[in-house]
């Protein structure tokens, strides 16, 4: 999914998402939670760094 149609889905902007992968901006927890449904992931997928 491109970041274009992942900003869309969870109604942010596609440089937030690219913000978001470089880390350099923490996301609520409600988007975390969005972007997750969004991709069909679970937040550790997503965000859980090992």
């Amino acid at each position: 999914m491109s970041q274009e149609r992942l900003a869309e889905i969870v109604g942010v902007t596609r440089q937030t998402i690219n913000l978001i992968e470089s880390g350099s901006y923490n996301p609520s927890l409600k988007l975390c939670m969005d972007i997750c449904k969004a991709l069909n992931k679970t937040l550790n997928d997503l965000f859980w760094e090992e």
